[in-house]
């Protein structure tokens, strides 16, 4: 038989085999729930998952600075306040772990569920802020997204006639952890729901 004759036969019973099947049975498809039971479950999973490196234990000494940078920030400022600037910035920033840390840390310290519900549209909303609150998140703003037009002139202004020198030096060093913060937890895949300070 030459090799043209046994290619020809394999292809033929190639054929015949494919043509000749018993049907398949039809697919029967399993539809996930779109959400579990029980979140947590979700989040350990994704936790688990998850493949980045691990900032705080591979740059230890970086960590324990921005851990410091981030306490002498705070320092002094009404924690009501501090918290909206971290939402905030986390808002802006799109990260869902810092976004899911601290509304719950303001919920615990009192804040109000109206309040965490219009921090993202405050410009809509003024009345659920203190001047103070709209001038920190107005300067929040304009430092988060500080290559798109800079700090514009009236927003720093506004920002400054509401705290004084020592206030507003803090504001501006609490809104550069925050970005910061929301950085490493982006960049290392942070998954929203897992707070490691626990």
């Amino acid at each position: 038989m030459t090799t043209n004759t046994a290619h020809a036969q394999d292809t033929q019973t190639a054929h015949t085999q494919a043509t000749h099947r018993a049907p398949a049975a039809p697919a029967t498809r399993t539809i996930a729930p779109a959400t579990p039971a029980d979140p947590s479950v979700a989040i350990a999973a994704a936790g688990s998952a998850r493949t980045r490196l691990d900032f705080a234990r591979s740059a230890r000494k970086a960590f324990r600075a921005l851990v410091g940078f981030d306490a002498a920030a705070r320092e002094g400022l009404d924690p009501a306040l501090v918290e909206l600037i971290q939402i905030r910035a986390s808002h802006l920033n799109h990260c869902a772990y810092c976004l899911h840390m601290h509304t719950n840390d303001a919920r615990k310290a009192g804040e109000s569920e109206d309040r965490l519900h219009m921090v993202a549209v405050w410009r809509e909303a003024r009345h659920f802020f203190t001047e103070r609150e709209q001038a920190a998140l107005a300067l929040t703003e304009a430092v988060t997204l500080v290559a798109e037009k800079s700090v514009p002139d009236d927003v720093y202004a506004e920002a400054a006639a509401r705290f004084d020198d020592a206030e507003l030096a803090q504001v501006l060093a609490l809104i550069c952890t925050i970005n910061t913060w929301n950085r490493v937890a982006l960049a290392t895949a942070k998954v929203a729901g897992t707070d490691e300070r626990r």
